[in-house]
Parts: C-alpha cells; structure tokens; sequence
C-alpha cells in the first residue's frame, strides 16, 4: 500500500511499515491544499492533528483504506463518512495511556501539596511554610468518568494511595473490581471529592462540564481534565472555583486550543476574561496538553498502530 505520513510520528511506524514493503511518503511539508489534491493517490493516511479530515477532504480520497491516527482522540477526523465508506480507523489510546495516568496523578499530588507555588516562591528567596501546607489524597474518594484505557490507567496509579475509586462509563459495564467501584454518574456526583475527566470530544459530551453538572455536585470537589478542553465550560469552571464549588483544577487541556491543539499565545489573539482568571489562579494547574506526551508514549503510539495495521491486514 501507499501510506501518506501527514504529520511528524515516530520513525518505528515508517521503518515498520516500510519492512513489510508498504511505500511510504512524506507529507508532512505539504499544505491542505496540496494534500487535498495527492490524497487520492494514497491507500492509507498516518496523522496527529495538524489537519482536519472532514468530509470535503475525504471524498477527494477515493482510494483510502485505512487512517492512522497517532494518538486516542478521532475528533478532527470525520469518522461517520469514514464508517459510511468502510476506511478503517486505527489509534492508539494503548499507547500514551501509562503517560496520562501518571500526569494526572503528578498533577493532582502538585496541587494537593502547593508544589508549584512553593517551588516558585522558594526560587524567589520566599520561605514559607505553614501557608503551603498540603492536604493528603489518602482517604479521598476519587470519581473517574470514562473507564477506557486512560481512566483505567489513572485508577491503576491511584491503587497503592489507599482512596476509594469510583468510576462511570456510560457505553460500558461490569468492568467494576475489586479496587474500582462501578457507579452511576449520580452516585459520582454525590460521593466524589475529585473529579477525573478520560472521555473523548463528541456532540455529547461538549460543554459536559457546565453550571448545571457542577451544581449537582453533592461536595465540594477538585477537577482533573487530560481529555478535550472543550468538555468543560470555563466559565462555568471559573464561577464555580470563585465560589469554592470546585476547590481546585488541574488542566492539560482547555477549550481555547485549535484542532491541532496550539496558537493559544499567538500575537494578536485575544484571550478571554475566564481564561485570564485560570493563567492567574493559584488553585489551578496548567499544562501544554502534554498528558501522554512522553519520550515512551512517542515510541509506543507508533508502535500500537504498526501492531493494529499488521494484524488487520494479516501482513
């Protein structure tokens, strides 16, 4: 086959690849438009997120069978055309789930325990103590929505702390054990103290996190997102932090990002009142969305779709 590398990746997948004598080909210098008119040349596709594959792009595709998307969301590809015209989709969520597990636990424990700010202030020849006195997360009762392989993960980090751990996943069931406790989202809302957000960016699931959810909150909680900036409402988020309903947040990612998850800080781009509020408040964590952007997970996505492609393809 001949596979089209739109964005940077790994090089395992293309030595990979390449070893099982698929042709391979750099596009990752090429424009939009100059992709739009080679794609139909191409039996398969590999990208992050540097371009979107919606369906005007698509149907100049007439000979794709197969996109690979490194990473776990499929959010910038039109995945209901590509299910309509039988192209395979291949990601990777195996592949950067330990990553996110691990940052959030860092970030959660950074938060707790005022890491960032007594790092800053110890660099600054400030030396105090009692004001950056943490709280501990053994004991906590932790919610996680979204049981796939990174709420799986984080619950896996979060074993040995001696927490209850809650966990809601509405297409999934009897993944309970005997460490994670199978709940409805209602039962979530009513018992968790903090707040794990592992779901993919859908219709559904946008602007999940609004005034409304927060409100049925039962107790007053900690926030985590290392899934779609937009799932959470920020200022929904920014209103519940100022009146003490959310405690807490720690954000890999926020709902100002691009498609290709950037351009935040480019010149002339105006940022808003909330997101001002977020950049300034010492009760929350901010991120590059690096959740799952290791050296390890680089070379383990690659792998995972090398893995997907053969196996389907019986090469």
């Amino acid at each position: 086959m001949k596979i089209g590398f739109i964005d940077t990746v790994h090089p395992i997948l293309w030595e990979s690849l390449t070893s099982i004598n698929q042709e391979c080909v750099d596009l990752t210098s090429n424009t939009l438009e100059e992709i739009k008119l080679l794609i139909s040349d191409f039996d398969g596709i590999v990208i992050r997120s540097r371009i979107k594959l919606d369906e005007n792009l698509l149907k100049s595709a007439n000979n794709l069978k197969f996109i690979a998307r490194s990473g776990a969301g499929l959010e910038n590809i039109d995945v209901d055309y590509c299910n309509a015209n039988g192209i395979v989709l291949f990601n990777a969520p195996e592949g950067n789930r330990n990553a996110v597990g691990e940052q959030a636990l860092g970030m959660l424990l950074a938060l707790f325990n005022n890491i960032i700010i007594a790092n800053n202030e110890v660099k600054s020849r400030i030396w105090r103590r009692e004001a950056n006195r943490g709280i501990e997360l053994e004991g906590k009762t932790i919610g996680i929505i979204g049981f796939g392989n990174n709420g799986q993960a984080f619950a896996e980090k979060l074993a040995g702390f001696n927490v209850t751990i809650l966990a809601h996943d509405k297409y999934k069931t009897n993944f309970g054990t005997d460490k994670v406790k199978e709940v409805s989202l209602e039962f979530l809302k009513e018992n968790a103290q903090v707040i794990s957000l592992h779901i993919p960016q859908t219709n559904e699931t946008i602007g999940l996190i609004n005034d409304s959810f927060i409100e049925e909150v039962k107790k007053p909680f900690y926030l985590l997102n290392l899934a779609r900036g937009k799932i959470v409402e920020t200022k929904a988020l920014v209103t519940a932090l100022k009146n003490n309903n959310v405690l807490g947040a720690c954000l890999d990612v926020n709902e100002f990002e691009d498609s290709s998850f950037g351009k935040i800080f480019e010149e002339g781009v105006d940022l808003s009142v909330e997101f001002e509020y977020l950049l300034n408040s010492a009760k929350v964590i901010l991120t590059p969305h690096v959740g799952g952007w290791t050296h390890e997970s680089y070379f383990k996505l690659s792998r995972v779709l090398f893995e997907k492609f053969r196996n389907h393809y019986q090469l």
